[in-house]
């Protein structure tokens, strides 16, 4: 099937942007998810890829060459592909290495539309495109092909399954279904980790170097850990040499795991503090209290899901962190995140900048840190480069 154009789009998608929106097609077809198809403009072929008839982005292309055919044999390259990316930057997918790991990053491994996680030999597969749903069991075998040894593949689809009209279920998709907790090992930290229900696909991997780093601002520092999710920053920060570390989060079942992965490090639980609460709620109540800290990590989830909401999401930026710094004692550190694309770097750094502006505090900006290696980014994707992770120092 052949989709033409409606403008000239053609330069853009064959300097490798991955989409084709519903918009930029003369006449979307009638045709059932999954279509392969050939994007032409004039007539002549531009690129191939999955029809989604769903989503406004009609076409997730995979091919610019009129010659390779979509299908099995092209996921089971791109898998081997990516495989071997994490093979030689992270050194994963070898006997005692760390065993949680992203091995597909979507558009920016050339398979747009498809995340896979490793944990500790399961495989989390989630799809956010119906143009996939028909090539999930193909799919699936091209994945088992690139990691032997797997033990199961779950699968978490962003979209409605065609036996599950509410999308975002739970499913085995091969071999054993991973149990209700996993721990995996994450650069000399055992974290457990809820692949079937958690965030995401039960940790936030993209933070994995950074938590790592974290590290050597931790010791003798009172620490404040707010959306700890399940702990991983936290965990890391008290193996680091936090005195104490408080952990903050709206999940009740993520904060008891955040107490596990304590216990199973060999932390005591108990010389630290754990809060089931409202981030917001729980920084006005410490400023109230006079509680301050050494150093804050902010990990939000993202603010701006949309482009329409990027101003928001930049003044709610702004607020979270002007709440933080009331807190922050003078020669500690700050530590946020933000892990929405639409909010460019420089949009980022101006509301920590107003934050601290307002507040009349002379922050200096101290290290600048990005996604890990197994979240790599497409040139011609700049939506990839999603993460920021600003530290900075408040003088004492």
């Amino acid at each position: 099937m052949q989709l033409d154009l409606a403008k000239d789009l053609a330069r853009h998608l064959r300097g490798g942007h991955p989409w084709v929106f519903r918009k930029a097609l003369t006449s979307p077809p009638r045709a059932p998810a999954g279509t392969v198809v050939d994007v032409t403009s004039g007539g002549r072929f531009v690129a191939r890829g999955l029809y989604d008839p769903l989503s406004p982005i009609a076409v997730r292309l995979l091919t610019r060459d009129p010659a390779e055919e979509v299908g099995p044999a092209l996921w089971q390259r791109r898998l081997a592909r990516a495989a071997a990316l994490r093979r030689e930057t992270l050194g994963i997918l070898a006997p005692g290495a760390d065993d949680a790991f992203r091995l597909v990053h979507g558009e920016n491994d050339f398979l747009p539309g498809v995340v896979i996680d490793v944990y500790a030999g399961f495989a989390v597969v989630k799809l956010y495109s119906a143009a996939w749903t028909p090539h999930r069991a193909a799919l699936v075998e091209a994945l088992r092909q690139a990691v032997p040894g797997l033990r199961g593949v779950f699968g978490r689809d962003e979209v409605a399954r065609e036996d599950d009209e509410r999308g975002g279920g739970g499913r085995p998709l091969w071999g054993a279904a991973p149990p209700a907790r996993l721990l995996v090992r994450e650069a000399g930290a055992r974290l457990w980790v809820d692949v079937r229900r958690g965030q995401k696909t039960g940790l936030f991997l993209d933070q994995r170097e950074n938590r790592v780093a974290l590290r050597r601002y931790a010791p003798g520092r009172e620490v404040l850990d707010c959306f700890c999710f399940t702990g991983a920053f936290a965990v890391h920060l008290a193996l680091g040499g936090a005195r104490k570390v408080t952990c903050v989060d709206v999940d009740g079942g993520a904060i008891e795991l955040a107490r596990e992965s304590f216990r199973e490090n060999g932390l005591d639980p108990g010389a630290h503090e754990f809060r089931q609460a409202d981030v917001f709620d729980q920084l006005a109540l410490y400023r109230r209290e006079g509680r301050s800290f050494d150093l804050i990590v902010l990990d939000p989830p993202a603010f701006a899901k949309s482009q329409a909401k990027v101003e928001a999401a930049v003044a709610g930026y702004a607020a979270l962190n002007r709440a933080a710094l009331q807190l922050l004692r003078p020669g500690g550190y700050l530590a946020t995140a933000s892990c929405s694309a639409r909010v460019p770097p420089e949009r980022f750094a101006g509301a920590i900048a107003e934050a601290a502006g307002k507040l009349g505090l002379p922050l200096q900006l101290v290290e600048e840190r990005r996604q890990p290696p197994d979240h790599p980014v497409l040139v011609s994707f700049p939506q990839g480069a999603y993460l920021k992770l600003l530290i900075y120092r408040l003088p004492g």
